[in-house]
């Protein structure tokens, strides 16, 4: 009899062993109904371009809003944007703008109170339709952005369509009426938002393995000024050859120029090499000669200076040439560093415009709060102003 107890004593913690224990209940957290939407981004900017006086510019900006949880496939989101100058010693635009402090190197950050974003939106059937006030971001924002660099965002008021609904196909379109541009709400002149008729199609195509295949169509027709409106193909390819990440694009644009008489063609190329953390990037944009992207993220290219966006919007250049080498490391604490070197030439690279230097610090502390450094610095013998930009940012979104 004492045996058979101890044999069941011995056997009791062997047979539980085997034995799962009870999954912990999961608590499914609701998504609300009404979810808050908040991004805060307070920067120093300074400015000095050749002929006009050294800038300084502190300003915040907030964006709060709200989105709901969707019904039904619908769903709608508002939000505003407000913009401060804590320190106005700056130009912010044309007439209408504040501050204004003539003779100051430009920084197009003005104060501002206006809708951000306003839209219903449709999501079923792997397909996303919205329709009012809205962010419009195509491939790498060269031809048409939001700005976010700048502290008021381009926005669209548009009836828009995205569809992944065909295997590796996504379809974008979207129609705009108008472009809420960055020189806010009491912006007039040259710097106001613009209105008219403005079709956008891009497709891209990731059926093939390795590779992401793209294309577009945009047909710009506005009210004024005149001297923008294009029509713009393009086709783009991505892919891994040799261990080289290579990117090509390729466009064609008619009524290019101020005078919408020209055609005009466009390319960018680029091959990036990864070794580790570190990755090197070689690089080559041109634009012929009247070529414009009056709806792009402008800061994004040409170098941080800033010092061919206007030509560039307005398709008054005599074309440029932009050969860059960039490369990016991690250093310390987090920050990720990257150094760019850019070398302009003419349509024809046979006039050199001038070089540039960039250099960004960046660091994401988490989900929420972020920060980043961007020094450039432009010089040239041609009739370009040298000019010299700085700034420091920390952005908080919740």
């Amino acid at each position: 009899m004492k045996d058979k107890v101890a044999l069941l004593l011995l056997a009791t913690p062997l047979l539980h062993a085997g034995t799962p224990a009870s999954p912990p209940v999961e608590t499914v957290k609701e998504e609300p109904w009404i979810k808050p939407l908040v991004d805060i981004r307070a920067r120093y900017e300074f400015g000095d371009t050749d002929g006009l006086e050294p800038s300084h510019a502190f300003t915040i900006r907030e964006r709060v809003g709200f989105k709901t949880k969707a019904f039904a496939g619908f769903s709608a989101l508002i939000e505003g944007e407000f913009t401060q100058a804590i320190v106005d010693d700056y130009t912010s635009g044309d007439a209408g703008a504040d501050p204004i402090t003539p003779g100051n190197t430009v920084i197009s950050d003005p104060e501002s109170n206006e809708l951000n974003q306003a839209y219903l939106q449709y999501a079923q059937f792997e397909t996303t339709v919205r329709l009012g006030r809205q962010r419009i971001i195509y491939d790498n924002a060269a031809f048409i952005g939001n700005v976010g660099w700048r502290q008021n965002e381009q926005t669209f008021d548009a009836l828009s369509v995205t569809s992944t609904w065909l295997d590796g196909l996504t379809f974008n379109y979207a129609y705009a009426n108008r472009v809420n541009r960055i020189f806010g709400s009491e912006a007039i002149g040259t710097n106001q938002d613009v209105t008219g008729e403005i079709h956008m199609l891009n497709l891209s195509y990731t059926g093939i393995k390795g590779v992401t295949l793209g294309a577009y169509g945009y047909f710009m027709d506005f009210d004024a000024p005149d001297g923008w409106d294009n029509d713009t193909f393009g086709f783009t390819a991505k892919g891994t050859l040799a261990g080289l990440l290579l990117y090509g694009e390729f466009a064609w644009q008619n009524e290019a120029g101020a005078a919408n008489d020209d055609d005009a063609l466009y390319a960018h190329i680029t091959a990036t090499k990864t070794f580790g953390k570190q990755s090197v990037t070689l690089g080559m944009e041109h634009l012929g000669a009247g070529f414009q992207t009056p709806l792009a993220t402008v800061h994004a290219f040409n170098g941080f200076a800033d010092v061919f966006i206007g030509q560039r919007i307005g398709g008054t250049l005599p074309g440029l040439t932009d050969i860059y080498v960039s490369h990016t490391t991690p250093i310390f604490w987090g920050v990720k560093w990257t150094n760019t070197l850019h070398a302009y030439g003419d349509n024809e690279v046979s006039t050199a415009l001038g070089w540039e230097y960039n250099s960004v610090l960046a660091r994401k502390f988490n989900d929420n709060f972020s920060a980043i450094i961007e020094i450039s610095h432009f010089e040239s013998e041609s009739a370009l102003p040298t000019t010299t930009r700085a700034s420091l940012g920390v952005t908080y979104t919740f």
